[in-house]
């Protein structure tokens, strides 16, 4: 979390307190709701719906090759004065998956949170809480993709007992719910379908979790989903 937010004292309970108390959170922290930088070709989604299809349509552009985001340097010095993205990807940490590219978004309009296997930890709820609290994103997106590593690893550890070296025994550990789940089911392509499940469980998780995000959840201020992306198409399917 930013430095200027922890010295003016942003906390938990702060961030509980409503959308009042959000914005006066977004000022505290540096954040000018009047000087928030505006999309170039869309409109800023006002709901869940119309920031999960706004991302349809970016990864429909990126697979076709018609990208509208194309030029970076748009609104920087707007930027420099606050951010106010509309969505939050929880990606996978793999260099071949690019969330801004992926959905065809500009600087300034997603909240990327990564890391190997895009689980959600405690230090990336805090993150998720700050985005939706403060930032007022509209949509929370697992991202999975496919051929990815940290499951591949997590299903030789539960299939073949492999030692995994240095810290990364945790990072299964936190893949082994989805990996476990997926293999009860006995699918044709394991790997496939634990990566899907891995992404539902934790949109499940995003969701669930009390008492900022559930209760955005609850109010229909906040959507969450699940999807894969597919490294050979670029496709991205979102779980039904």
């Amino acid at each position: 979390m930013c430095e200027k937010c922890v010295a003016s004292g942003l906390s938990r309970r702060n961030l509980i307190r409503g959308g009042g108390a959000a914005l006066a959170l977004a000022a505290t922290a540096g954040f000018d709701m009047s000087s928030a930088p505006a999309h170039a070709e869309e409109a800023m989604p006002v709901s869940p719906e119309e920031a999960l299809q706004r991302l349809i349509e970016g990864n429909a552009r990126y697979v076709a090759n018609k990208p509208i985001n194309t030029d970076f340097s748009v609104n920087r010095s707007k930027r420099s004065a606050g951010q106010a993205p509309f969505a939050a990807i929880v990606s996978c940490a793999d260099s071949r998956v690019a969330p801004e590219l992926i959905f065809d978004q500009g600087p300034g309009d997603l909240f990327v949170v990564r890391v190997a296997g895009n689980f959600i930890n405690e230090d990336g709820l805090a993150s998720l809480e700050f985005g939706t609290a403060v930032l007022g994103l509209k949509l929370i997106v697992v991202l999975g993709h496919t051929a990815c590593g940290a499951v591949v690893a997590t299903i030789d550890v539960i299939e073949n007992g492999t030692e995994l070296p240095g810290h990364l025994p945790s990072l299964a550990n936190a893949l082994k719910p989805a990996v476990e789940s997926a293999m009860a089911a006995k699918p044709d392509d394991l790997l496939a379908a634990a990566t899907m499940e891995n992404a539902k469980l934790n949109a499940a998780y995003a969701a669930s979790a009390g008492p900022i995000l559930s209760d955005l959840k609850t109010s229909g201020k906040l959507g969450t989903a699940a999807a894969v992306y597919d490294l050979d198409t670029g496709k991205v399917e979102f779980a039904s």
